[in-house]
């Protein structure tokens, strides 16, 4: 009689999916229009544009950028058109919010690249549990993804899974 472990997860032909993987780990550079404000209040065209003029581009050169404004106030398209086409000038990845929401925008862009055709007919598990706090909108745009192209999808660890869906 043999006494030999096995690994039956290992064996089952599970593959899993690790959404932390797909985290951005670029640093976000912001670039917050309140600091061009008059007053506080509002934005000057003549006074930004100038400033702008003035602005040393090249310490963007290669950033990813995120525009916004801190403070409330009303703030003109234009004006993000204007900081947009400087830091386009300088080859920045430019995008517009607080920085958790351009973060969430670079999450979903990683997984948008996941080839779902890879997991055709397989039985996959997006994993549960990491050191990076995956946000709902991740799991939901995984799911629609490998939805219509696996066998199974699961949550959880290899081990222990929540069937999500399963192909009749």
């Amino acid at each position: 009689m043999s006494d030999a472990i096995v690994n039956k997860v290992a064996e089952s032909g599970l593959i899993t999916v690790d959404l932390e993987v797909f985290y951005p780990k670029q640093d976000i550079v912001i670039f917050d229009l309140k600091e061009y404000l008059f007053m506080g209040l509002i934005l000057k065209e003549k006074d930004f544009r100038q400033a702008l003029s003035e602005l040393d581009w090249e310490t963007y050169r290669d950033q990813f950028v995120s525009i916004y404004c801190s403070a409330d106030a009303i703030i003109p398209m234009w004006a993000y058109m204007l900081v947009s086409t400087g830091l386009s000038s300088v080859n920045a990845q430019v995008y517009y919010g607080k920085e958790e929401e351009v973060r969430r925008e670079l999450f979903l862009q990683n997984i948008n690249a996941l080839d779902p055709e890879s997991f055709r007919d397989k039985r996959v598990v997006v994993k549960g549990c990491g050191d990076v706090p995956i946000g709902e909108f991740a799991y939901v745009r995984i799911t629609a993804m490998l939805a219509p192209v696996v066998r199974s999808l699961m949550y959880g660890e290899p081990c222990s899974t929540v069937p999500v869906f399963k192909r009749k």
